[in-house]
């Protein structure tokens, strides 16, 4: 099998790669023109942006099939740069591969059911609802342009879409980091709500999976692992790690208000990155254990990856990661 990964360097694409590579596929990885490719031996590397087609001219080339990772996965931006990358880049990259490839697998987010609401319960075929959250809201649009560039035609799609993605280099692990570093983090509604994680090498399981399998063609899959864990509980373990502690609890509407009047405070200061963005009280002050029955009845997949296991590699990647600060 001959496979491209575009977001090939991040903390999810580099686990697929080597997950590819392993059981011998062919597998080329789009990197940025900067970016670091790591050291993972039988990986072709390509180098490309896209966001500039012009760059991505032959780079489905001989490809049976394409997981596209890439996008920008910070929690906060105007609507144009994320639109820029999650729906034209997707677009960008689409023309390069619909009639050429076998199967198109699309890597979203649960944040595509939509944000700021309960997604306790939902299943693929809930109805997805606009916010006006710039990430959640392209991936709404990105999932549109998947299905209209297929249709009709010899390429089938697959959408994937994981829960919170727990993992070494991960936002949920990095951030959270870098948040105690700053100045005191709140909890919202006092983290009484789950987690929602999946450990990156139970998504990748899960990606593999959806994309081998025939019956997943014009399919939709979401990935939750069975973790029994709060916010509360997952970010004192993460403070424990650097010695801090989360400080207060804001009421998730009142963090959520907090949050749109900062973004608009901080936009024409970008980069730089409000203490609070709704992305981010979405995901801690929301209930978003979604159904994964469909996962786990179609396609076999369930969790490999204890939550016990999966915090040992967290918390040997955050010991290397302040040991450079």
């Amino acid at each position: 099998m001959k496979t491209l990964v575009t977001g090939a360097g991040g903390a999810i694409g580099s686990r697929l790669c080597k997950k590819l590579l392993e059981r011998g596929d062919t597998v080329r990885g789009l990197f940025l023109p900067e970016e670091q490719t790591g050291d993972l031996e039988g990986l072709e590397v390509v180098r490309g942006d896209i966001t500039r087609p012009e760059t991505l001219e032959g780079v489905a080339r001989d490809i049976d099939r394409v997981f596209h990772l890439a996008a920008r996965v910070a929690d906060w931006g105007s609507m144009d740069l994320y639109r820029s990358v999650m729906v034209q880049g997707t677009a960008n990259l689409l023309e390069q591969c619909v009639g050429d490839v076998d199967r198109f697998v699309y890597v979203s987010s649960i944040a595509a059911f939509g944000v700021g609401l309960h997604l306790k319960g939902f299943n693929e075929d809930a109805p997805q609802t606009l916010s006006g959250v710039p990430y959640a809201d392209t991936k709404i649009y990105a999932e549109s342009v998947v299905k209209g560039y297929t249709f009709g035609t010899d390429t089938s799609y697959t959408i994937v879409r994981p829960a919170n993605v727990l993992g070494p280099k991960s936002v949920w692990v990095r951030d959270v980091v870098d948040a105690f570093l700053r100045g005191p983090v709140p909890l919202c509604d006092g983290g009484r709500y789950s987690t929602s994680f999946v450990y990156v090498d139970n998504l990748v399981d899960g990606i593999v999976l959806a994309a081998d399998s025939e019956k997943a063609r014009g399919r939709i899959y979401s990935f939750r692992d069975d973790y029994d864990v709060t916010w509360k509980e997952y970010v004192l373990q993460i403070g424990s790690l650097i010695g801090k502690k989360p400080f207060g609890s804001l009421p998730t509407r009142a963090a959520w208000a907090i949050g749109h009047l900062l973004e608009l405070a901080y936009l024409p200061f970008f980069p730089a990155r409000p203490p609070i963005t709704r992305m981010a009280v979405a995901v801690m002050g929301f209930d978003n254990d979604v159904d994964t029955t469909r996962a786990r009845e179609e396609l076999g997949w369930s969790t490999r990856v204890s939550y016990e296991e999966a915090m040992e590699a967290v918390s040997g990647w955050v010991r290397e990661y302040m040991a450079d600060k």
